[in-house]
């Protein structure tokens, strides 16, 4: 339980770190950053999030980036 309260992205849903990033992003630059299918081929939420639940190195992939890009914010 402790490891969680240091985890930067506890309390954030994977929904939620997608949405931020495709608002900031857009679909076409998040498949620059990270060319997986799901984004560069007729992107869309419901898919993008159904692939990222069931692959992990993915999910790796957009929990890094949206930590990189929290953590430049001003």
């Amino acid at each position: 339980m402790a490891a969680s309260c240091n985890d930067p992205l506890h309390g954030i849903t994977l929904k939620t770190m997608l949405t931020e990033l495709v608002a900031h992003y857009g679909w076409a630059e998040l498949g620059n950053r990270i060319p997986i299918r799901c984004f560069t081929h007729e992107p869309s939420m419901g898919s993008s999030l159904k692939f990222l639940r069931k692959t992990p190195w993915a999910r790796d992939k957009v929990d890094e980036l949206y930590l990189r890009w929290k953590l430049e914010e001003p």
